[in-house]
């Protein structure tokens, strides 16, 4: 992994910022799941793919959306409360994450062509560190989680945090990642979004929230660099 004092922004140069659940690692299903059975839990059965429309929102964004499915208010009491189950919950089943294809390739390959890279995740840092761990990013990477800045996405937050700590002007970040919400986020942020099919959103989905290119996973992210401005030679 790269040296951070060798990674920071150049004055050119596109910088790439990617979420991580459904964009580096195969964990949207997981995470669906385990907000199934928190939601259960407090009597708010929903059924999965309804709360697949949310994923990619922060913990704080989606309790709220999700209670115009069931019709029960959301006070701050159960919000913190869901977030705990659902956390307790996915931690039970972060073994079953995998690397998406090519994301390792994609993050090495990047790192060898000098490119600026991190993570920025709606995951907090305990839910976020196994799925890192599988990537080999280790602690030199500037990863910024949620629990790291005050909103979640769709708010910009996260992506202006993760610009921040690699030094670069929003104007050259590149955002990858796999929900609407990474993408308004990315918009909010003045940032290009770049979406992937690996969450389980459709292409024209990503594009009306304002995707500049739309790709299956990691590996074909890597195998198109150069239309995102990646100069290979």
């Amino acid at each position: 992994m790269p040296n951070l004092e060798i990674n920071k922004a150049s004055p050119s140069g596109p910088v790439f910022l990617f979420d991580l659940d459904g964009t580096l690692v195969d964990s949207v299903y997981q995470h669906v799941l385990a907000w199934r059975d928190a939601l259960e839990q407090v009597g708010m059965a929903l059924p999965a793919w309804h709360i697949h429309r949310r994923a990619g929102m922060s913990d704080d964004l989606i309790a709220p959306a999700l209670q115009r499915e069931t019709g029960r208010a959301v006070t701050p009491e159960l919000s913190a409360k869901l977030k705990k189950l659902h956390s307790e919950s996915f931690l039970k089943h972060q073994d079953q994450v995998r690397p998406l294809p090519g994301a390792k390739e994609l993050l090495a390959g990047l790192t060898k062509l000098g490119i600026p890279w991190t993570i920025a995740t709606s995951s907090n840092q305990a839910r976020a560190r196994h799925s890192l761990d599988l990537l080999g990013v280790g602690p030199e990477i500037p990863v910024v989680t949620r629990d790291l800045v005050q909103n979640g996405k769709p708010d910009p937050d996260l992506f202006l945090a993760a610009a921040g700590k690699l030094g670069a002007n929003v104007t050259r970040c590149v955002v990858v990642g796999d929900s609407v919400w990474d993408l308004l986020a990315a918009r909010r942020a003045g940032m290009l979004g770049i979406g992937v099919l690996s969450g389980g959103y459709g292409k024209d989905e990503l594009f009306e929230a304002g995707a500049y290119r739309v790709y299956y996973d990691p590996q074909d992210v890597l195998t198109h660099l150069d239309e995102i401005g990646v100069r290979l030679g």
